[in-house]
């Protein structure tokens, strides 16, 4: 496909199957007003502690991964945002880079976590390595195993590097991150292997996920929610032609303040890409949530429902061709989303061979039914369109 064409589909590609149901609920129009944001308002943080960690953090933390402006990170950290999230992976190791540069004169006054996605001992100590190297740091506060979405990906010797390096002072604590908190909750406290779990969690999930989170915080392990935003799509700017189809009055505010209003979340690690969300989400810490930001969420989540998945399993094992739904969805969010096609493309690109082979609109009839009406064959063959 010619680049054009293809910047054309990216841009316009997400409104097709929302087009139905956004006309249908009348929620096509364009906000009446922008987002309003005080020109003076006082910073107020607000601040839990980190499960038995005994780390006191802003429940508004930073979440690094799109980041790519070093002073919106300084400001934050100057503000008093103490919680900062990278990984070894993102943006193929230049964001710890960023960020440990950005946050060098702050580093006895933040909690510093990354993450490593290697499959072994050695090679998770040797990341590790290069991690503080990048970060110019002698130590990180948290330690993640990075994206674990069942138990049989967490080997006794990924947990024993954790315990190495707590043992040699490069790391405080230990951690896991998963896109699966329901599956690997009876696991996880078994195991009582981590100080600190990171898991998805925002205003579209149902009971399951906030019963996984209440049991894993009743253990006194600290909960850290990422994806807050449930997909973002506040990246869309005024000049862009979906501007107003996607973007609802205050919903990015809503959403954030929605997860603070948790009491088994201890911190949160939104992404923030410029000056302008970072205000945004301090509001968040200072603003009590409201029956007026429930009625906002209801009418984001009727926009977004056709294009965004909300992490529940149903759709595990059931694509005839063995494709990984829920995935391949997330993977598409970063560009519809989070306005990261780049980033898009080389989640895509890791996919097994198999799986990037097929093409969906190759199928009769699609298998996957999702619960909460995500249009998946159309999503799904969007992202082979876009990226394959």
């Amino acid at each position: 496909m010619p680049k054009t064409s293809r910047r054309e589909f990216l841009s316009a590609g997400v409104m097709l199957p929302l087009a139905g149901a956004i006309s249908n609920n009348g929620l096509l129009q364009t906000p009446s007003s922008p987002l309003a944001k005080p020109a003076s308002s006082p910073v107020k943080l607000d601040h839990r502690t980190l499960g038995n960690t005994g780390l006191k953090v802003t429940t508004v933390g930073f979440g690094c991964m799109i980041t790519s402006d070093p002073s919106v990170i300084e400001r934050a950290a100057s503000i008093g945002i103490n919680y900062f999230d990278t990984a070894r992976e993102y943006q193929h190791g230049n964001n710890e880079r960023m960020v440990g540069a950005a946050l060098a004169a702050k580093r006895k006054q933040i909690t510093l976590s990354t993450k490593s996605q290697a499959g072994d001992r050695a090679s998770l100590l040797k990341e590790l390595d290069t991690s503080l190297s990048e970060l110019k740091t002698d130590y990180v506060d948290i330690w993640y195993l990075h994206s674990k979405s069942e138990p049989s990906e967490i080997r006794d010797d990924m947990i024993e590097a954790q315990h190495i390096a707590k043992q040699q002072g490069k790391i405080r604590f230990t951690g896991m991150s998963t896109h699966a908190l329901p599956l690997m909750t009876e696991w996880t406290i078994q195991k009582k292997a981590f100080d600190v779990v990171l898991s998805v969690y925002n205003f579209t999930m149902d009971k399951t996920m906030d019963d996984a989170i209440a049991a894993v915080a009743k253990t006194g392990t600290g909960v850290v929610a990422m994806k807050v935003m449930a997909g973002g799509f506040r990246r869309v700017k005024p000049t862009d032609p979906i501007y107003g189809r996607l973007q609802r009055d205050g919903a990015m505010l809503a959403a954030l303040k929605w997860v603070l209003n948790k009491p088994n979340i201890s911190t949160t690690i939104p992404s923030m890409t410029d000056m302008d969300q970072l205000d945004e989400n301090l509001r968040a810490m200072a603003e009590p949530y409201a029956s007026g930001d429930d009625q906002v969420l209801a009418a984001h989540l009727e926009q977004i429902k056709p294009v965004y998945c909300r992490f529940c399993g149903h759709c595990d094992g059931v694509c005839a061709k063995g494709l990984p739904v829920a995935d391949m969805l997330r993977i598409l969010t970063y560009a519809d989303g989070y306005r990261q096609f780049a980033l898009a493309r080389e989640r895509f690109q890791e996919l097994p061979a198999q799986h990037k082979l097929v093409r969906c609109g190759d199928c009769a009839e699609c298998t996957v039914d999702c619960p909460h009406g995500v249009h998946v064959s159309a999503q799904l063959a969007r992202a082979q369109e876009l990226f394959a």
